[in-house]
């Protein structure tokens, strides 16, 4: 797949698949990995790491911070001279495009230095929230200034280091919010205790923040309960340089562990294990609910479809654990025997678009009845699937989840393909490979 790709043609498959996957490093773990190796002491090299649109943004802006950074594209390795806890520059302006992950992390982290630093993206980013992330980067003691609307970007940090303390977030909208304070919490003058109150979305991706801060030295205590969750992060503390193997990426995982539920036959993915860091992992439980058969091993997954395909059954699922894999799944129900309905997904409408009303206009199209919900929705396969044009809305998960419509369904087109850029550069290609890959 190219960026800048106008349209994509899917092509139905004949038979079952027979597919041994590899897929690239995970944008969760690259960008977490790559500011506690700008952050740290000492000198680190990421192995597999992801190189696309949101990993490259974040390592521009790393760069106009003062990192010193060299990108290996052929072997997806990346070396990071840390700072010691210090960026180098007292000035920079950092462009974050619609990477949340991006301008969430390095809006905490710039707040822990000296200077003035100004965050912009994509009109997208200028409507997706952060008030929550600044107000408790002021109750720490940043003074941040908004541009245009209060609660989202652009802004400008004046920065004057984080004094540490005990801090409440109520019901953050996003996860990436509280990932953030963790990630720039060790950097504080003093102990930071953060208090969440209410619901956290998407909890598996504190649990890949916080191993990937061990793993480079820093330690975070957790606890959760009914009421939220608590955290206290040690500070001052420092990062240390190391060699770190990325995993392949579990939300792009997805899309070819559904292929075997959608075309049949079985498609294994290398690498990635049953003791993955990554929540998205778990999206072949979701299969196996489905009626696929599951095999977990250490170094690997594997999915097996049924054998016939009209046994893939509908199901009623909370995917607030897995919100990435909300989409992916959303296309499968297409092909079940009865109605699926997903829930607990609301922070979908705050992401690259409004995934729940995207979903729903663009399933509708290919013949499903599709009720949206505040939070989620319900999905009706249709009787006969029509083949159409689908609109992605510059979002690559809608560009790769309807790729799966396209293994099954004659006639089906996604626009603005592209945009898989994002994440995933060259999925077209490799889902070409996994189209001819028959049993």
């Amino acid at each position: 797949m190219f960026p800048g790709m106008d349209r994509y043609r899917c092509q139905p498959v004949a038979g079952p698949l027979d597919v041994v996957a590899e897929i690239p490093g995970s944008k969760s773990i690259t960008n977490r990995a790559l500011v506690q190796a700008a952050l740290a002491d000492g000198h680190s090299l990421l192995t597999n790491a992801l190189l696309a649109e949101d990993t490259e943004l974040m390592i521009e802006a790393l760069r106009r911070l003062g990192i010193a950074i060299t990108v290996d594209e052929s072997g997806s390795t990346v070396e990071i001279t840390g700072c010691r806890g210090q960026f180098p520059v007292t000035e920079a302006s950092l462009f974050c495009g619609n990477a949340g992950t991006v301008m969430r992390f390095l809006t905490a982290c710039a707040a822990t230095g000296y200077g003035t630093f100004t965050l912009d993206g994509i009109a997208r980013m200028r409507e997706r929230p952060i008030g929550d992330l600044i107000d408790v980067l002021r109750a720490l003691g940043a003074q941040v200034e908004y541009h245009s609307r209060d609660g989202y970007p652009p802004l400008t940090i004046h920065a004057r280091h984080l004094r540490g303390g005990h801090v409440a977030i109520d019901a953050p909208a996003s996860s990436q919010f509280v990932s953030a304070l963790l990630l720039a919490a060790p950097c504080a003058s003093s102990d930071v205790l953060i208090d969440v109150i209410g619901p956290i979305p998407s909890v598996p991706y504190l649990k890949i923040t916080m191993g990937v801060m061990d793993a480079f030295g820093v330690s975070v205590l957790e606890q959760y309960d009914k009421e939220g969750a608590k955290f206290i992060a040690p500070a001052p503390q420092r990062y240390t340089g190391r060699t770190y193997a990325i995993e392949p990426d579990a939300s792009n995982a997805a899309y070819f562990f559904a292929a075997a539920a959608v075309a049949g036959g079985k498609v294994i993915v290398k690498n990635l294990g049953a003791d993955s860091l990554q929540g998205d992992a778990r999206f072949v439980d979701v299969l196996e609910k489905m009626g696929c058969s599951v095999e977990r091993g250490r170094t690997s997954l594997s999915v097996t479809g049924p054998k016939e395909a009209a046994a893939l059954r509908g199901i009623d699922i909370d995917l607030n654990d897995m919100p990435d894999t909300a989409q992916t799944l959303a296309v499968v129900a297409l092909f079940a025997d009865g109605p699926t309905t997903i829930r607990n997904v609301a922070n979908l409408r705050i992401k690259e678009t409004d995934r729940l009303a995207a979903l729903a206009q663009e399933l509708s199209k290919l013949g499903a009845d599709v009720e949206e919900q505040e939070d989620g929705l319900t999905i009706v396969p249709p009787r006969q699937a029509c083949g159409a044009l689908i609109e992605t809305f510059g979002d690559h998960r809608m560009a790769m989840s309807f790729a799966l419509a396209g293994l099954r369904i004659p006639g089906l087109e996604i626009n603005d393909a592209g945009c898989c850029g994002k994440t995933f550069p060259d999925f077209f290609a490799r889902w070409d490979r996994l189209c001819s890959m028959k049993a």
